[in-house]
């Protein structure tokens, strides 16, 4: 992937049929060729589970991700979808630890950790989301949120893994998802060299400059120029704005440019 940057779409629980996911996915691939978008930029979506199957088809100029991940590669746990399914569906990248899944679904940084583990394991990218909310942010708490989600995250895994599955952090201030009111570039900055300093702790200066750091949380075509610039992010991960193709097509193009 050398210097590629990374855009990602994060679906969440959205379209409501196969037939629109289908369509927003056809238009985005159309498009990435018709403006040869693909030269520095890799470009993943990640659909509901529900409609990999239906898209991976379709999915030679764009990667497969998924939202979420279980621990266990197979057994009685109803519901849960493991590694080694969507690995045989041809997915690459997977997102872990989002917000809302914590929010949501209570999952713990312990769970967030056994995820990392297990994605790694089958040879994926696990994107690691995190991000203080507002509250946290306001009580001065939000580097010590950020330096306990990544330091649980990252326990116990080797770093040998990264040779073939290099994981991602995507820092999504929690404030800032969904709400319109995105993080300023210069303070996305501050926290992408504070987010290094942590990762240098981990293991080494070497090993750092290979995990890559993106931002999320209200990217949209007018902002996302300045996030790679100015905060000097590896790529962007988007939200509402990825269900509307001109809208992501765009993000894409003000990236590339």
């Amino acid at each position: 992937m050398g210097n590629k940057k990374l855009i990602i779409a994060n679906w969440k629980c959205n379209p409501t049929s196969q037939k629109e996911a289908e369509h927003i996915f056809d238009v985005i691939r159309k498009k990435i060729v018709d403006f040869g978008l693909r030269k520095n930029i890799e470009i993943v979506i990640c659909p509901p589970y529900v409609y990999l199957s239906s898209i991976k088809h379709q999915a030679s100029s764009i990667k497969l991700g998924a939202q979420d991940c279980f621990y266990e590669k197979k057994g009685a746990y109803t519901g849960e979808i493991s590694p080694l399914m969507l690995k045989d569906l041809g997915v690459k990248y997977v997102i872990i630890g989002h917000s809302e899944r914590r929010k949501y679904f209570g999952e713990t940084d312990e769970i967030i950790n056994k995820k990392m583990k297990a994605a790694l394991k089958v040879g994926f990218k696990p994107i690691l989301c995190v991000g203080e909310t507002l509250e946290g942010q306001k009580q001065g708490e939000g580097l010590n949120v950020l330096k306990r989600q990544i330091v649980t995250a990252f326990k116990n895994v080797s770093s040998f893994k990264f040779r073939t599955s290099g994981p991602i952090i995507a820092y999504e201030p929690v404030w800032a998802i969904g709400t319109g009111d995105a993080c300023v570039p210069e303070d996305v900055l501050k926290i992408r060299l504070f987010i290094k300093k942590i990762l240098m702790q981990l293991y080494s200066r070497a090993i750092a400059e290979k995990i890559k750091i993106i931002y999320g949380g209200s990217v949209n075509s007018k902002n996302a120029a300045d996030y790679v610039k100015e905060a000097q992010v590896d790529g962007l991960l988007v939200g509402g704005a990825s269900l509307n193709a001109a809208e992501f097509i765009e993000i894409i193009k003000t990236v590339g440019n």
